[in-house]
Formats: C-alpha cells, structure tokens, sequence
C-alpha cells in the first residue's frame, strides 16, 4: 500500500498539480489513491480471505493504526507541527484524505462480505 501511495502522490506531483490548485490536485490524488487502494485490498481479500467479519474489521483496524503511525510519525519527524498533520483531515476545508483511513478499515470488510456472496 505504501507503493500505492507514493506512485499516486509522485503523479499528483510530477503530471497533473501544475494544471490544477493544490487543493483539487489533492483531491484529485485522494480519490486515485481510495480506488487504487480498492482495487489491491480486494486482490488482498481475495486471495488472503479472512475468517470471518470480526476478522476482516481487525484487518481493517490494522492497516488503518500502522498507515496513521506512518503518516503522523514520518510527519513529526519531516518537522511539520501537529496542527500541520491534522489540516489534512479538515473536511470542512475541502480536504478528502480522512476518507483514506476510513476506507481501509471498511474496504477488508465490505470486500470480504461481497466475495462471501
């Protein structure tokens, strides 16, 4: 998954952020990065399935603690303040990447139960 993002973050970066605003060209990189993630987490769940609901959230719950402790501790270290991390969750302002976390903890689940039926 890590790959993942930083692939969609080197293409937000490199293509498509100099014909957009930061915030669209975000945006843009969070909804990439939700189908991009969609699609490896099913391949994942596919080939991997868990045993049961319980176990798919637990998997879910894992992806979502280590991509924050990632994310939040790569940040402190890079210097950037804890409000500068938290500004990328501020829905309110336009920013999308709080779907991220959300999606990896639902995404095992929905997938496990839609490879069950």
């Amino acid at each position: 998954m890590l790959i993942l993002a930083i692939i969609n973050g080197a293409a937000r970066d490199l293509w498509y952020k100099k014909y957009t605003t930061e915030l669209l060209a975000h945006q843009i990189s969070t909804i990439t990065l939700l189908l991009f993630l969609g699609t490896y987490i099913a391949f994942v769940i596919k080939k991997y399935p868990p045993q049961s609901e319980t176990e798919s959230l637990g998997i879910g719950l894992l992806w979502m603690v280590l991509t924050l402790g990632f994310e939040f501790g790569f940040g402190l270290y890079r210097g950037n303040t804890w409000p500068q991390l938290l500004d990328a969750y501020t829905i309110t302002k336009g920013h999308l990447w709080v779907l991220i976390p959300i999606w990896l903890v639902l995404a095992p689940y929905l997938f496990f139960k839609l490879m069950k039926t």
